[in-house]
């Protein structure tokens, strides 16, 4: 029996979401456990979800630096069934969404999962992914304590994501 339909299309952040994860070379949204969930090719990269704690939030999986800085952040915690496999959520309801800082957790964990084909065809596409143009290669800023820059604009990156 399949899960019961868990959202609404119109749901606040989902069409912002579903913007930037579909930006992704090759990704797909598949409805499962009642959620849409976007995938690199077949291999989950972010989730929808919600519950009454956190009824609007995103599921992603950090790249393992950053996840003891993120967990800090009151936007953040561990969801149940993903967080013992070290994805984390992020609520959309806690504060503002800055959408630079989620294109950035995107791309890191699709990166984790992508194969290499995609992850070529998304450097030929932007030269360089969000996160890397904001913080430079390797070093997400959470290491350092440090959230994004916000005095730069999406539309300042050029990257397609963010457009």
């Amino acid at each position: 029996m399949p899960h019961p339909r868990m959202y609404s299309d119109d749901d606040p952040y989902l069409a912002q979401l579903r913007k930037l994860c579909l930006a992704f070379p090759e990704s797909v949204e598949i409805k499962a456990w009642g959620r849409p969930t976007f995938r690199a090719g077949k291999k989950l990269f972010a989730l929808f979800a919600g519950n009454d704690e956190h009824p609007y939030a995103m599921v992603f999986k950090p790249e393992a630096t950053d996840s003891e800085a993120l967990l800090s952040d009151q936007r953040f915690y561990s969801p149940p069934y993903f967080g013992v496999a070290g994805w984390l959520a992020l609520d959309f309801t806690v504060a503002a969404v800055d959408w630079v800082e989620v294109a950035e957790l995107l791309d890191a964990s699709y990166r984790q999962v992508a194969l290499k084909r995609m992850l070529r065809a998304l450097d030929e596409s932007t030269g360089q992914c969000a996160g890397r143009l904001l913080r430079g290669r390797g070093t997400t800023g959470y290491e350092q304590g440090k959230t994004s820059d916000k005095s730069i604009s999406a539309a300042s990156l050029g990257h397609p994501l963010l457009l």
